[in-house]
């Protein structure tokens, strides 16, 4: 490495909600010279992070604004509402939809839910954040509907929340630039989320190729060990009544290994026969 290279790193946008702390642990495991930077961003600004260079992969939800950009699922939600822990819906394990139909339900501009119609009634604006809109159902201005994990993300010990049935889920997907080839380092991350073992011959791993040409090189090895110089194949299994002698031998039944099949010539199993009787035809 020259002293212009910069040493390898990865960087990894996240959006609010999701924990990536499992994949970084196993990162750190399996890459400990290649230091591993998390970079938080919203929902928004995660697929535009990825694109300007901000980060080599990211943990966003789905669906964004996708153009350019890789994605595989990693993971789904479940939806929930949350509301005061005095609420009536505090009262049940689950909600559908229909049951806030006369509730105030919060909309803020953050939101990454896929409504095809937003349930309960409008409220009179909508809040900029989800972070914004947690403060109006603490005030009792009205219910939100988030995914589960920002609900933890927000907890208030004055808030509760229920699973919403039918509500859309949320979806977790690890997205990348793309490009052709997908750069190694992003290799290695989509293996550690999708749970390759460190050995796993799809995963990057280094000397993972020489490793699997070495195993291919030791095989053709031991296969060409397995053949006589002179074309006839060697015996499996020698010393028995010379059924695994080699065909240069002279050896019974065309010289093959013992449940071998035409390995040995023919001719030479006609002069092994006669020669076993002493005798030869003019």
């Amino acid at each position: 490495m020259t002293g212009s290279e910069a040493p390898p790193s990865f960087r990894l946008a996240y959006v609010p909600g999701v924990t990536p702390s499992k994949w970084v642990r196993i990162w750190n495991e399996r890459l400990p010279d290649v230091p591993l930077a998390l970079v938080q961003v919203s929902a928004a600004e995660a697929p535009d992070t990825l694109r300007d260079g901000g980060a080599d992969a990211g943990l966003v939800r789905i669906p964004a604004d996708r153009g350019g950009l890789a994605a595989i699922p990693v993971y789904t939600e479940t939806t929930v509402v949350v509301v005061p822990k005095d609420h009536l819906v505090a009262a049940v394990d689950e909600v559908s939809t229909a049951d806030l139909a006369d509730e105030i339900v919060l909309h803020p501009l953050d939101d990454t839910l896929d409504w095809e119609a937003l349930p309960g009634r409008p409220a009179f604006e909508r809040p900029a954040t989800t972070a914004d809109a947690i403060e109006l159902v603490a005030a009792g201005i009205g219910v939100l509907v988030v995914p589960q994990s920002l609900a933890r993300l927000h907890h208030r010990k004055d808030l509760t929340y229920r699973p919403v049935t039918d509500a859309p889920a949320s979806r977790v997907a690890l997205s990348w630039p793309e490009a052709d080839p997908t750069p190694d380092l992003v290799e290695h991350f989509i293996g550690i989320v999708r749970g390759r073992t460190v050995n796993s011959t799809r995963g990057p791993q280094r000397g993972s190729r020489d490793a699997k040409g070495g195993s291919r090189g030791a095989a053709a090895g031991k296969a060409a060990a397995g053949r006589d110089p002179r074309g006839g194949a060697s015996g499996g299994k020698g010393g028995k009544g010379g059924k695994g002698g080699a065909a240069n031998s002279g050896g019974g039944r065309g010289g093959t290994a013992k449940g071998g099949r035409g390995a040995g010539p023919a001719k030479g199993a006609r002069t092994a026969k006669g020669a076993k009787g002493g005798r030869r035809r003019p």
